[in-house]
């Protein structure tokens, strides 16, 4: 059986076109860039200045000064190019990141996403994140459905300090794929062995449930 984080990055892959620049955020969106099938084409473009970020070093292969943004070591695949952050975050602000993929604390039924700092723990700063969710064409938030305290991260308002507003399209957990538009937030796809009651039990936010999974009913927490 698949783990939570594998499921979430198998289905993330699904996001990714033949031809995309896209932008993998901090931690588990990483995990993707070792999964991408070299024939898609994509170059990910990483905010602190490297265009072709390739798979993950192997060990004893590693080149400190090639690292990602959250300085991981990382190689480059044919044709990357290595830049300064104020041409990186041009291409960013600039719209020309086709698809950014990052993870998440929390995401709200509106789409608001909070996913740079918890209150009263250590902050290295938003990194890139409120640029991303406001600069990349496409926001797919991927993350677990609930916290270590089993309490659901998928919430009617956000908690922590946000990173943007209304800025998620899509979010990708482990038991399920919601779209969100105009405010409201559709539940569009269960993941493998995940059920509809098992969403509804651990999903704070009202949603509905897309005509393809449930017919033409709609359903959410009340």
């Amino acid at each position: 059986m698949k783990s939570s984080r594998s499921k979430i990055v198998s289905r993330a892959l699904e996001e990714i076109k033949s031809g995309m620049y896209i932008n993998l955020g901090i931690g588990m969106p990483t995990l993707i860039a070792n999964e991408i099938p070299a024939e898609r084409g994509v170059m990910l473009q990483s905010e602190n200045g490297l265009l072709g970020i390739g798979p993950y070093p192997e060990d004893g292969l590693e080149d400190a000064d090639l690292i990602n943004a959250g300085k991981e070591t990382v190689t480059a695949v044919s044709g990357a190019s290595c830049f300064d952050s104020a041409e990186s975050f041009a291409m960013i602000r600039g719209g020309h990141v086709d698809l950014a993929i990052l993870g998440g604390m929390e995401v709200a039924e509106n789409g608001d996403l909070a996913n740079w700092m918890i209150p009263g723990k250590m902050v290295k700063g938003m990194g890139g994140a409120m640029d991303l969710v406001h600069g990349a064409k496409r926001i797919v938030v991927i993350m677990e459905h609930v916290n270590k305290q089993g309490e659901s991260k998928v919430k009617r308002f956000c908690e922590l300090p946000l990173t943007g507003q209304r800025v998620v399209h899509r979010l990708i957990t482990e038991l399920a794929v919601f779209d969100f538009h105009g405010g409201e937030m559709t539940l569009v796809e269960l993941q493998p062995d995940a059920t509809l009651e098992e969403v509804r039990e651990k999903t704070e936010a009202y949603y509905q449930v897309s005509t393809g999974l449930l017919g033409t009913e709609k359903e959410g927490r009340s």
